[in-house]
C-alpha cells in the first residue's frame, strides 16, 4: 500500500516506503535502514501522543518487545517512546498472518499444522522465560514467514513484575482468544493465560473456528468462562494436546515447556478438520474492534480497526479507560462492587443509606407480612442476553431490580409479579446493577449500545418513574469507581441526590433524583481523579493523583468529605494506599488496605480508620491477609472467603473476633438485622449467623451459579418480614424471615 498524502516521509531517520496498515492505536509503515534492511515502524496516532496512559502502554510494549526478541518474534530495531510522536521499529516479517491464511485457504493440516503448533509454543516459551506475558495471542498477531511462525504486537503485554493497564477498569484483549481469567481478573493474568490463548488459536488453525465462537463477543466471552470448548472437528492427536490448555483453572494447564514436549510427539500425518469445520470469514477481524484496533508489527495485517474516537484529549483518555464489559456470573467479578451492608430497622422506618450507597427500606421480623404474601421465585427475562445477576431495592410494596441485561424492573414484594420492565439495549455491565430508588423514582444504569461489545460510548444514569417506568432524565457517567474505590459503582444515591462523575472525568456532579436538575458541579482537586461514595450517613470522595492513576499505583489516595448541599470538598486526609472503603462507625470511615504483589491482588492486610474531623488516621494490621469479600455491620468488619469461611474482625484493633466455616462459598454480605447476619452466594444459598458467629440456619442452592470471586455486593435485601435474595441466572426469590428455607 503506497504512502498517502499527509504521511511522513521519514520516522526517526528511517525513510518510509509504504503504508502497511492502520488500526485504532497507530499506523504501521514499511521503511529501510541505512544498509537497506526492511523494518516495520509503528507510529502512534497523533491524537494519542499527548495521552499519558497511551504513552505508558507504548513504553511497556517497547520494553516487552525488546525483552522477547528471538527466533519466533519480531526483533526491535529502534524505538523512541519519548518522542513527540512515539514510534517503534521492528524487523519486517514477510508473510501473511494466520488470519489471512485461513480466510483465503481454509484450515491447516498435517506438517503445516504441526509446524505452527511447535513454532508458536517455542515462541511462548521464549516470551515467558524473560518474564513477559503476551496477553493478546490471536490469528492476526501471528505471521507465517518462510522461516516459520512469528508472534508480533506486544501492545497489551506486560512483564510479570509490572502493573497492567486494566486496573482503571478496562478488560483488554480479543474475546474469542482470551482466557477466563482475563475476563474475570485481568490484573492477575499470568503465563498460563497465554497457554489458554494458544489452545484456542490452534483449534482455530485446525478447524477455521474457535472453540468458544458465538454470535457476539459477549456470548463468546460468556462461553469462555462457563462452557466446555467445542473440539469435535479437531484432529484427535491435536485434541489430546490442546484440551488441557483450555482448562478453566490456570494451574491445571501445562506450561509452555510441558506443552512443547507433548507437541513434539504429534504425528505429521494429522488430518484436516472435519466437515463443517471450515469457514471463510476472518473471525479475528470481525471481533477486532472490541480491542481498540491495535496494529501489528509486520505482514501488513491490521484488522478492521475501530478508528480513533474524537473529542478532547481528556475525553479520549476516559473512553479508552472504560473496559470492555462482558457480563459473567457476578461471583466471578474480581473488582466489582465493594461489600456493603443493608440495615434492619426495629421500627420499620426508612433505613439510612447502606454502606454501598444504595438505600433500602427494611424492618424487623416482627412486622406483619404484606397482604396475600407467599414465598416466590422468579427468573427475570432480559431479551437475547444470557441471564446473569440482579440486585434489588425494596420501597414500600415494590421491589426494584436492575442488572443482568435489565435497566430496571418493578415487581410486587407479595408475590413477585412483574409490574414493568425496561430492558437494556447495550452490552450488560459486569458488577453494575442498580443505583437505588426513592419513593417515586428509580435510578439505574444504562450501558452503551454497541453491538461489537466496545465501550467507546458512555454508561448513563437513567431516572425512571416508579409507577409507569417512563424515563424522566438521563446523564452520562464517568468510569472512576473501580480503579479508585474497588467498586463498580459509578453513581451514588444520597437522600434525594444522585452523584456521578462527569463523562470527561473532571468534576463530581449532583442532580436532583426526580427532576435531574444539576444542583452542583465540583471540580476535582488539581492533578487528581476522584470517585464519590457513602459510608454510614456521610458522603465522601476518594481521590488519587493523576500520575498514580495513570501508572496504576494508587499509593497516596486522599479521603475528602463532601458537603451534600454545596458539593464542597474539605482539605482531605491522606492515607497509605491502595485502600478500599468498607463502611463507617463512631470512629469515622473504615477502609481496608490492599496487599499487592505487582499486579496481583493478594487480599486485605490492614484496617485503616480515618477521622476526617480530627484529620486522624490509624492503621491496624490484620492477623492474616484476607483474600475474601469484605463487608461491615454493627461496628464489625466481616470477610467471606471463597471456601465458605466467614471471619469477624474488630476494626478498632484489627483482631479477629471469631471465624465460622459455612457451606456458602464466595458469599456476599453481610445484611444485618435484629440478631441475624445474612450472607448469600451466587447460587442463592443463604446462611444466617448471629453477630457472635453462631449458625442459625443454612439454605439450599436456588440457582445454577458459580463462586470464586471477591467483592460482590450483598445479594440479600429485607422489607418487613420478607427477605429477598438475588442469584445467578437473573433469579430472584423471597421467603418469610420467620420461616427461612433451611437446608434439606
Amino acid at each position: 500500500m503506497s504512502l498517502r498524502g499527509g504521511d511522513p516521509a521519514e520516522i526517526g531517520g528511517y525513510p518510509l516506503e509504504a503504508r502497511l496498515g492502520s488500526g485504532g492505536m497507530g499506523t504501521v509503515f514499511l521503511a529501510r535502514t541505512a544498509s537497506g534492511r526492511p523494518v516495520a515502524i509503528k507510529l502512534i496516532h497523533q491524537q494519542f501522543a499527548g495521552d499519558e496512559e497511551f504513552r505508558i502502554r507504548f513504553r511497556q510494549e517497547v520494553a516487552a518487545a525488546r525483552r522477547v526478541s528471538g527466533a519466533f518474534t519480531a526483533a526491535v530495531v529502534d524505538a523512541d517512546p519519548e518522542a513527540e510522536h512515539p514510534w517503534m521499529a521492528t524487523a519486517y516479517i514477510e508473510g501473511h498472518t494466520l488470519a489471512q491464511r485461513i480466510a483465503k485457504r481454509g484450515p491447516l493440516a498435517g506438517a503445516e499444522l504441526r509446524t505452527l503448533a511447535i513454532g508458536l509454543t517455542e515462541a511462548l516459551r521464549d516470551i515467558h522465560r524473560v518474564g513477559v506475558v503476551h496477553r493478546d495471542l490471536k490469528p492476526s498477531n501471528v505471521v507465517l514467514s518462510p522461516e516459520g511462525p512469528r508472534v508480533i504486537d506486544f501492545g497489551i503485554s506486560r512483564a510479570t513484575d509490572q502493573q497492567t493497564l486494566t486496573m482503571t477498569g478496562r478488560v483488554i484483549g480479543t474475546p474469542p482468544f482470551m482466557s477466563p481469567e482475563q475476563l474475570q481478573a485481568p490484573r492477575g493474568v499470568g503465563p498460563r493465560s497465554d497457554v489458554f490463548s494458544l489452545g484456542t488459536l490452534l483449534v482455530y488453525a485446525a478447524t477455521g473456528q474457535g472453540p468458544f465462537d458465538a454470535d457476539s463477543p459477549y456470548m463468546t466471552a460468556y462461553q469462555v468462562v462457563h462452557e466446555a470448548p467445542s473440539l469435535g472437528s479437531v484432529p484427535a492427536a491435536l485434541r489430546a494436546v490442546v484440551e488441557p490448555c483450555l482448562d478453566k483453572d490456570p494451574d491445571a494447564r501445562p506450561s509452555a515447556d510441558e506443552l512443547l514436549e507433548r507437541l513434539r510427539d504429534l504425528p505429521v500425518e494429522m488430518g484436516a478438520a472435519g466437515a463443517g469445520g471450515s469457514r471463510t470469514r476472518d473471525t479475528d477481524t470481525q471481533h477486532h474492534r472490541s480491542t481498540g484496533g491495535d496494529t501489528g508489527s509486520g505482514g501488513g495485517d491490521t484488522g478492521s480497526g475501530a478508528g480513533a474516537p474524537d473529542g478532547s484529549e481528556t475525553s479520549i483518555r476516559r473512553r479508552l479507560r472504560r473496559r470492555w464489559r462482558p457480563v459473567l456470573a457476578a461471583a466471578l467479578a474480581v473488582a466489582a462492587i465493594g461489600g456493603g451492608v443493608a440495615w434492619l430497622q426495629l421500627d420499620g422506618s426508612e433505613a439510612p443509606a447502606a454502606d454501598d450507597g444504595k438505600e433500602r427500606t427494611v424492618a424487623a421480623a416482627g412486622v406483619p407480612l404484606p397482604d396475600g404474601y407467599h414465598p416466590w421465585r422468579r427468573t427475570v427475562p432480559n431479551g437475547s442476553n444470557p441471564p446473569d445477576e440482579l440486585r434489588c431495592v425494596p420501597r414500600g410494596d415494590a421491589l426494584y431490580c436492575g442488572g443482568g441485561g435489565v435497566v430496571a424492573t418493578r415487581m410486587r414484594i407479595s408475590d413477585g409479579k412483574e409490574i414493568w420492565k425496561v430492558k437494556s439495549g447495550g452490552v450488560p455491565v459486569e458488577g453494575m446493577h442498580i443505583v437505588g430508588a426513592t419513593d417515586d423514582t428509580v435510578l439505574a444504569y444504562r450501558p452503551p449500545t454497541d453491538a461489537d461489545g466496545a465501550t467507546d460510548a458512555t454508561t448513563e444514569v437513567v431516572a425512571l418513574d416508579a409507577e409507569t417506568s417512563k424515563e424522566l432524565w438521563s446523564a452520562g457517567s464517568g468510569s472512576q469507581s473501580t480503579g479508585l474505590t474497588g467498586r463498580t459503582q459509578d453513581a451514588v444515591l444520597f437522600g434525594s441526590r444522585v452523584l456521578t462523575v462527569n463523562p470527561e472525568g473532571t468534576h463530581v456532579e449532583a442532580r436532583e433524583a426526580r427532576g435531574g436538575d444539576l444542583l452542583w458541579s465540583t471540580p476535582m482537586p488539581a492533578g487528581s481523579e476522584c470517585a464519590p461514595f457513602t459510608a454510614g450517613e456521610r458522603l465522601y470522595a476518594l481521590c488519587a493523583p493523576q500520575a498514580e492513576v495513570d501508572s496504576l499505583e494508587l499509593n497516596h489516595p486522599v479521603v475528602h468529605t463532601v458537603d451534600p448541599e454545596s458539593g464542597a470538598l474539605d482539605t482531605g486526609v491522606a492515607v497509605k494506599g491502595p485502600v478500599q472503603p468498607v463502611g463507617g462507625d463512631d470512629g469515622g470511615l473504615v477502609l481496608l488496605h490492599q496487599r499487592m504483589k505487582g499486579p496481583e491482588f493478594l487480599g486485605y492486610d490492614q484496617v485503616v480508620r480515618v477521622d476526617t474531623g480530627r484529620r486522624d488516621v490509624s492503621y491496624r494490621p490484620l492477623r492474616t491477609t484476607y483474600a475474601a469479600t469484605p463487608g461491615m455491620a454493627g461496628g464489625t468488619v466481616y470477610f467471606a472467603g471463597s471456601t465458605g469461611l466467614i471471619s469477624a474482625v474488630d476494626p478498632a484493633t484489627g483482631r479477629q473476633k471469631w471465624a465460622r466455616q459455612t457451606n456458602v462459598d464466595s458469599a456476599s454480605g453481610p445484611v444485618a438485622g435484629d440478631g441475624v447476619l445474612y450472607f448469600s452466594s451466587a447460587s442463592g444459598r443463604v446462611v444466617a449467623l448471629t453477630p457472635g458467629g453462631r449458625t442459625l440456619w443454612n439454605g439450599d442452592p436456588r440457582a445454577d451459579g458459580l463462586g470464586g470471586g471477591v467483592n460482590a455486593s450483598p445479594r440479600v435485601v429485607v422489607s418487613g418480614r420478607v427477605v429477598v435474595v438475588a442469584a445467578a441466572g437473573n433469579t430472584v426469590f423471597s421467603f418469610d424471615a420467620k420461616k427461612p428455607p433451611k437446608s434439606g
